[in-house]
């Protein structure tokens, strides 16, 4: 199972890339593999205001659908249009697939996620 330093990453298996004040937000490489081929990704709308644990979207599978919720808040900026039409990229390179970047409203929740070694840990306690 790939953990990459330099990310955050979230109880629901969700990671974060904080560029500035935009952060970019997928789903880690633990959340792909459990939910085998990824045939569908609902994106949020640019310009959404989200709030910290809110359902942003919806990535499918063929075994299941699993909504993508925000591990911080703040107003959608980007989302990665290129997933509509290929959403298996995010089974193939899981942290260069971002769904969507948000706008931070508060950088302090940062500190509520989980470091690569924490993260990690986290991951052994689910098995």
């Amino acid at each position: 199972m790939k953990v990459l330093e330099g990310l955050k990453y979230s109880k629901d298996h969700e990671w974060v890339r904080v560029e500035g004040n935009k952060a970019y937000l997928g789903i880690t490489d633990y959340a792909q593999s459990a939910m085998g081929n990824i045939v569908f990704v609902e994106l949020p709308e640019e310009g959404a205001e989200v709030g910290e644990g809110e359902s942003i979207g919806v990535v499918e599978s063929v075994k299941s659908a699993s909504d993508l919720y925000s591990p911080l808040s703040g107003v959608v900026v980007e989302i990665n249009e290129e997933l509509e039409d290929m959403p298996e990229k995010i089974n193939q390179e899981p942290y260069e697939s971002w769904i969507a970047a948000v706008e931070l409203n508060n950088a302090e929740e940062l500190d509520n996620l989980m470091g690569a070694d924490d993260y990690i840990k986290f991951l052994e306690g689910e098995a």
